[in-house]
């Protein structure tokens, strides 16, 4: 159905079953496995799907090392599960990743890491080799069995320099071991998205679709694109709105203090030597003030982070130079003689974790484990509401399965389909070996008449989803983009048309890699929307106003320099 047929469909009958508020991997995960279930369920955001923290990931996919020390063995278990789970479920956006520790001390911290599990002491402490040794031993015991990665190891100084040079020589040697990453995001929650809408024909998600108030016994719902409202009557509200969880509940008429999240930013970085000597690998360190930062290659740039500051607004959370100048000095805690510069980074990005409540002296010691707080039906809201707190990437799935059970108990319904072993978007049919992988690209290149260097790039974008995009841009006239030569206009035209895009910025951040991979420019952007304005119905003047917004955001949220999108003067006209 379309965006107009889903509107005009709940004006016609607003009732529903399930209204799920905040489209962000818990919401719809969630989303996902109660369409699987059969349940008739409304998914809204009031920005796009993936928007707010789940776009704001380091794009790690892993159990958290870390968390053993606060005693979370319940979370590291089930995250490690899940962890794996996805690299079997989305092979074509969960890849592993070697992950390298470099490690200062060998015997540091050992009493402190016992005594912050006993909760006795709050401080941070540098983790020497042996406690490292020790997690890492729990790490791999938690996976035994398991169809995974392999198993952690201790290199020492002389070999890890070796492949390291530039190492910093203060090392006494490095752990190394296995999680896995996700360079698309947002991508997997648009494809988990797809396949709740595919599966039943009653669940609907919209982005741009907010909530306003209620009424009598129902939810205002406002519409962002045509300003107009709506009323829908649940019998049940899961509110996966992340950090927004107090005020969306607010608005439904409920006061509540759940969330007491932290802001964790990132940068993008152009910096060939530091790509060459991270090798394709992850560096996991504690920094100098105790927190736990990282920096890997995404691609051709350079993701670090993160930060953790205390924060409770939303709507007005940025990157802070004070953030980035911590994360520029954190690259040379590994390599003291490899400098980043400010004019080397393309891209930023930022969002507040939706952790509980708490008290704790240090953000390092709340708990990244989900729980679901009940809010029973009143006068004056006549329905349920599950309000989902905190969680992880890596757990979405498991956490949406424990949503879904009760609210399924709840509808009087019971569980048809399992997610464990689900795959969904382009992970159906995943090529297994490297062999089945190129009998796939030639076949879909028979099949299309695109060359097989095409087919691979769109392989390696989409996975098997690559398919559909390749016979749609081969069934008409197509052409690579001018200010892009990744990208054809008909891909651009496929997406538009398939994947719920409203704005450029739809595009550009979260339907692709565009904007964070720093490959955006003014000409570009007038370009793609020129295209997207083809499919959607723009004017030329509508079109170069989304090129002016998406501008605008890009500079103002992602400290993106001016002059890379400033647009062409003939755009200006």
């Amino acid at each position: 159905m379309s965006r107009q047929q889903i509107l005009e469909r709940y004006q016609k009958n607003p009732e529903v079953s399930v209204l799920v508020v905040g489209a962000g991997v818990n919401g719809i995960g969630t989303f996902r496995d109660l369409a699987l279930q059969g349940v008739d369920v409304l998914l809204v955001d009031k920005a796009d799907f993936a928007s707010g923290a789940s776009a704001a990931s380091s794009h790690m996919l892993h159990g958290g090392i870390r968390y053993l020390e606060n005693g979370e063995f319940r979370l590291v278990r089930e995250a490690l599960t899940e962890r794996n789970r996805m690299l079997h479920n989305a092979p074509h956006y969960s890849k592993p990743l070697p992950t390298v520790i470099p490690i200062f001390k060998w015997f540091s911290g050992i009493f402190n890491a016992p005594l912050k599990f006993l909760n006795w002491r709050d401080r941070p402490a540098e983790r020497g080799a042996i406690v490292i040794k020790l997690g890492l031993m729990m790490y791999d015991f938690f996976t035994r069995g398991q169809q995974g990665l392999p198993t952690h190891r201790i290199v020492g100084r002389e070999e890890s320099h070796q492949l390291r040079p530039q190492l910093n020589s203060k090392i006494v040697c490095t752990a190394q071991y296995y999680d896995a990453w996700m360079p698309y995001p947002e991508r997997i929650c648009l494809e988990l998205l797809m396949q709740g809408e595919e599966s039943n024909p009653n669940a609907h998600a919209l982005n741009y679709v907010g909530v306003v108030g209620t009424k009598d016994d129902g939810i205002v719902l406002h519409d962002e694109v045509t300003g107009k409202s709506l009323t829908v009557r649940p019998k049940l509200v899961i509110n996966a709105a992340g950090p927004w969880i107090d005020l969306t509940n607010g608005t439904l008429g409920t006061k509540t203090s759940f969330i007491g999240g932290t802001k964790g930013s990132h940068i993008l970085v152009d910096h060939p030597e530091l790509h060459k000597m991270t090798g394709g690998s992850e560096m996991f360190f504690e920094n100098k003030d105790g927190r736990i930062t990282l920096f890997f290659n995404l691609y051709d740039k350079v993701l670090i982070g993160t930060t953790d500051i205390r924060a409770d607004n939303p709507d007005s959370v940025e990157c802070t130079d004070a953030e980035i100048d911590y994360m520029l000095d954190l690259v040379s805690h590994v390599f003291p003689d490899i400098k980043v510069e400010r004019e080397q980074i393309v891209f930023a990005f930022t969002g507040i974790r939706p952790l509980p409540s708490s008290s704790t002296s240090t953000t390092g010691q709340i708990s990244r484990d989900h729980l679901i707080k009940v809010t029973e039906p009143t006068e004056t809201t006549p329905y349920p509401i599950y309000s989902l707190v905190s969680g992880k990437w890596t757990t979405y799935r498991a956490f949406a399965e424990q949503v879904t059970d009760k609210a399924l108990y709840r509808l009087r319904r019971d569980r048809k389909v399992s997610t464990e072993k689900l795959q969904f978007g382009g992970g159906r049919g995943y090529p297994k070996t490297d062999d089945e992988k190129v009998t796939w690209i030639n076949s879909v290149s028979q099949k299309t008449g695109i060359s097989g260097e095409r087919i691979s790039v769109l392989f390696d974008r989409y996975g098997t989803y690559a398919a559909a995009i390749a016979e749609y841009c081969a069934a008409g006239s197509d052409a690579y983009l001018e200010n892009h030569a990744g990208y054809t206009r008909r891909e651009i035209s496929f997406l538009t048309k398939n994947e719920k895009i409203i704005h450029l910025d739809d595009l550009i951040l979260r339907r692709s890699l565009i904007g964070m991979l720093g490959q955006s420019s003014g000409g570009l952007l007038i370009e793609l929307a020129q295209i997207m304005g083809a499919e959607l119905g723009w004017s030329s003047e509508q079109a170069v106003q989304e090129a002016k917004r998406c501008a605008e955001l890009l500079v103002k949220r992602h400290r993106v320099r001016p002059e890379t999108v400033t647009l062409p003067d003939l755009a200006m006209a």
